[in-house]
């Protein structure tokens, strides 16, 4: 398993209208073969600023639904919204906390 972080940066006015579609397909993306986890982060500081959190089995499971119907809209939907270029990254968990 491995973790995918993005950050996403959007127009103050459009916040609303990013956080009612994103309640309308997390359970989708939460269901959608090989993710095991999905939140939704708010930055204290730039409250513009959002991160997801998910947890995916494998790359390939990632880039399938990267690749699928369901992706494409939710993307091409939210990146309308957008004041900045997003950022991902993809990491492997080392430890947890006690």
């Amino acid at each position: 398993m491995f973790i995918r972080l993005v950050k996403l940066s959007f127009h103050e006015d459009k916040i609303p209208l990013f956080l009612e579609n994103f309640n309308e397909v997390k359970e989708k993306i939460r269901n959608y073969p090989g993710n095991n986890f999905l939140e939704l982060y708010q930055d204290k500081e730039n409250p513009c600023i959002f991160f997801t959190y998910s947890i995916w089995n494998d790359v390939e499971d990632l880039e399938n639904y990267r690749k699928s119907d369901l992706f494409k809209q939710v993307w091409a939907y939210t990146k309308q919204f957008f004041n900045d270029k997003p950022e991902a990254w993809s990491v492997d968990k080392l430890s947890s906390l006690p």
